[in-house]
């Protein structure tokens, strides 16, 4: 594999990765026993992350994307959210679990929650592969937290710095 002078060591391997998704999933299962879900993942970066969760969920499943940004080409949010590509689907009465890769200064996600929410889901309810509390600027928790990380720039495992490195299979960070 490429070695990248601007990848820092692994956090968070391929295989840690896999095995909290399989818990995950299966406490979705549980708490949604008898019903169905959608999962709406965040494109890009929640791709990696909701392949892997979504196997280990034993009920029905729907599957849809949304694209928002609030990055662009920084490592810092603008604080400004836009709707790149809205949902396909419906979602008014159904149980809704949207699947972002990071929960960092959370502005993204509340938008996104309170923007959903006007279409009437029976809940909403956020699955994370990772959660950055230290960089919090909105008022929002995931329900379904794979890792907390430091207040790194991550990347990795479909997180990305402008379109780079989506594809490593771990979790690491930008050494900047």
């Amino acid at each position: 594999m490429k070695k990248y002078d601007t990848v820092g060591e692994v956090m968070i391997t391929e295989e840690e990765i896999r095995e909290r998704a399989a818990e995950i999933g299966e406490q979705i299962t549980g708490d949604y026993r008898g019903e169905g879900v959608i999962l709406i993942g965040i494109l890009r970066g929640a791709v990696p992350w909701m392949a892997d969760v979504m196997k280990h969920i034993a009920l029905d499943v729907e599957i849809d994307f949304i694209a928002c940004s609030s990055y662009g080409a920084t490592t810092k949010t603008s604080g400004v959210v836009k709707i790149n590509k809205d949902l396909d689907s419906d979602i008014e009465g159904k149980n809704v679990i949207i699947v972002e890769d990071i929960v960092d200064s959370g502005i993204t996600l509340n938008y996104l929650k309170g923007y959903l929410e006007n279409r009437k889901p029976k809940s909403i309810r956020i699955c994370a592969l990772l959660d950055k509390p230290e960089g919090r600027r909105a008022d929002i928790k995931a329900d379904y937290v794979g890792f907390t990380v430091e207040d790194k720039f991550i990347i990795g495992y479909g997180l990305d710095f402008n379109q780079k490195y989506r594809q490593l299979p771990y979790i690491s960070f930008l050494n900047e």
